[in-house]
């Protein structure tokens, strides 16, 4: 069995209020390969297949004229005008390779696993260096792993949320996430995405419905329940080390979901 460690619980002014005992699963060991996988599972099940029409650019009565008449052997519509339809690179014929509906685009992943990703990536947000060398700002984090009180899902308002983070010394980390905001160097500006910023701290709680949506309102805040939890919010871009924020009440209920840790 692994040691099992403990963690400082801290109240909302940023002041230490005594221990807890972090479950197994903050053990296990880091496997960024099988976190990748995990991520990028989850990633590809939210693409959409898309192809196209097997008919689209065939519809047309268009045969070639053989030879003999000094002009290219492709298909051209009957009539005067000898335009050529039907072959690729004419003007509304079809494409030479086109997307097909049945390709297959999800990154299957085993359920052990993808409970393997999971564990590793919780034990990673427990160890400072992964957290810091993910590039967040963590010099003023009053402790990693983060665990704070309860009382902190009861916040209704940014304003809040944001005092809190200051106390607790994730401040510079929303700073950096600020700084980080800029408009998307490619065609993605044209498509709904044209602003991009860094990714900031994730807290986890077991209900929160208040804090979720006053935190939405925080640059690069996300706030997720323990059972929602998943390996991309843990690792975004495959990348672990998120730095997070626990809740007392959500470090019981991983004890309770997840107490005896990965066997793998």
């Amino acid at each position: 069995m692994p040691e099992q460690k403990t963690a400082k619980i801290f109240d909302l002014q940023g002041t230490s209020k005594g221990n807890v005992t972090l479950p197994n699963v903050f053990s296990t060991p880091l496997r960024p390969d099988v976190i990748k996988r995990a991520v990028l599972h989850i990633q590809s099940s939210r693409l959409q297949p898309q192809g196209r029409d097997p008919m689209a650019g065939k519809r047309t009565t268009a045969e070639s004229r053989g030879t003999g008449s000094a002009t290219a052997r492709v298909p051209r519509i009957k009539g005067g005008s000898g335009r050529a339809a039907f072959a690729p690179s004419t003007v509304k014929g079809r494409q030479p390779h086109p997307p097909k509906a049945e390709k297959k685009i999800l990154k299957n992943i085993p359920k052990k696993e993808a409970k393997l990703a999971l564990f590793s990536a919780i034990a990673a947000t427990a160890r400072k260096e992964t957290v810091a060398s993910r590039g967040h700002a963590i010099d003023k984090v009053v402790d990693i792993p983060l665990i704070v009180d309860d009382a902190i899902e009861g916040i209704t308002k940014a304003k809040e949320v944001e005092e809190i983070l200051t106390s607790l010394g994730v401040n510079e980390d929303i700073t950096r996430v600020r700084n980080s905001r800029k408009v998307r160097a490619g065609k993605g500006k044209h498509r709904g995405r044209k602003m991009k910023q860094a990714v900031g701290p994730l807290i986890v709680v077991v209900d929160g419905k208040g804090l979720i949506n006053a935190a939405s309102n925080v640059p690069g805040v996300q706030v997720t329940t323990v059972a929602n939890l998943n390996t991309e919010m843990l690792a975004p871009g495959t990348h672990p080390g998120r730095l997070t924020l626990w809740t007392c009440g959500s470090i019981e209920e991983l004890n309770k979901l997840y107490g005896k840790g990965a066997s793998a």
